[in-house]
């Protein structure tokens, strides 16, 4: 049984290079220090549809927006409960979109899954022939943007071309690791369903699950005998409509970050915020092909986060250890036991730049001896 480990608060800062949480602003934490107010008052109403329109203006998107207090992992899984009634494919190419089709079971729904070995990517083309070949008669495809246990960018725009294909058919993507610092067109590619975590790319502090939903998914939840009851489309959506807030109390100090930090994504824009991730990106690609490799399939390597091989065999975990101790930086071991010391992971997300990721670089060198 887990004994009691009390928090001190006597602790050095670490700059975080993990895949989330991530770095935040200090006017972003300042933010959170606003004396409380009532969640049913007008404060609130102002509150909250100004950080909803401002998710959707940053993204660029005509759909609503949910912003709920709790982890991705609510829409997640009340994503199954609103769209799906019987039949659901689950692609899946690493832990978290293996997490997909656990839930769905869990929530006992029919999951047929379209399987890749860790590291490769979801294809298009064989979402296409499941759904001509297969005798079921899917509610749903998902499939996660950034499987971060891997490092892969799966093609979800393509993918989501297919799908629009088939209109009975909703798309939900997990955006948990990527939405903020890789751009998608989310209303160009039938994306019915998209959610994420703030902790992520946002770069705020853990507490908000946000869902982008299409008018399609919300009259398809509309037409289900179930649905989630927390997290539903309709009861988020409609209380929205007539109240501007959240039909159950929020995480109201979270929102107040989110506020600030969202104003400023709004100022750097969706396409600089991306492109500043893509030169991260590229950056830490090269390093680690460098002194090592990369385990994501060619050329669907992930925007927010590197998984990198560990081709030379040093000890990862010392390494961590070593890197935080002497630098105060912290990045990731390998996801799970099956890449544990087989790989490592560098969240190149949120508030960082190339300069900041080059730092982290110089201090794995140095510790490693590169």
């Amino acid at each position: 049984m887990t004994e009691k480990r009390e928090y001190t608060g006597d602790y050095p800062d670490k700059t975080l290079y993990i895949p989330g949480p991530t770095e935040v602003r200090e006017d972003v934490i300042e933010a959170m220090s606003q004396p409380m107010f009532g969640h049913r008052m007008d404060r609130m109403t102002d509150l909250y549809t100004t950080i909803v329109e401002d998710t959707k203006e940053f993204l660029g998107t005509d759909n609503d927006v949910i912003v709920l207090t709790g982890s991705g992992t609510e829409f997640m899984e009340s994503s199954i409960l609103n769209l799906v009634d019987n039949d659901v494919l689950v692609t899946t190419c690493g832990s978290f979109s293996e997490r997909q089709a656990n839930v769905a079971e869990r929530l006992g729904k029919d999951v047929d899954t379209l399987e890749y070995e860790w590291g490769k990517a979801v294809k298009p083309e064989d979402v296409r022939e499941r759904l001509e070949e297969s005798d079921a008669d899917y509610d749903a495809v998902t499939c996660v943007m950034n499987e971060s246990s891997t490092g892969v960018r799966n093609p979800i725009e393509e993918i989501g071309d297919v799908i629009a294909e088939y209109p009975d058919t909703y798309f939900v993507v997990d955006a948990v690791s990527a939405l903020g610092g890789d751009y998608v067109d989310i209303d160009a590619h039938g994306i019915d369903v998209l959610f994420t975590s703030v902790q992520k790319a946002f770069a705020m502090p853990p507490g908000l699950a946000v869902c982008v939903v299409s008018d399609d998914a919300y009259e398809r939840e509309l037409e289900s005998e179930s649905a989630s009851w927390y997290g539903g489309f309709q009861r988020s959506l409609d209380y929205y409509d007539r109240k501007g807030q959240t039909h159950s109390t929020p995480a109201i100090p979270v929102m107040l970050a989110y506020r600030k930090q969202m104003k400023h994504m709004l100022e750097e824009g969706h396409d600089a915020r991306d492109g500043r991730h893509r030169e991260m990106a590229e950056y830490t690609r090269e390093w680690a092909r460098e002194h090592f490799g990369m385990f994501p399939e060619d050329g669907y390597e992930s925007q927010t986060v590197s998984c990198i091989e560990n081709t030379q065999g040093i000890d990862v975990a010392e390494t961590i250890d070593a890197v935080s101790e002497e630098y105060d930086m912290v990045f990731s071991n390998g996801y799970g036991s099956q890449l544990g010391e087989q790989t490592f992971r560098i969240g190149h997300m949120g508030e960082h730049d190339r300069e900041s990721i080059e730092a982290l670089t110089d201090a794995i060198e140095d510790v490693a001896g590169l």
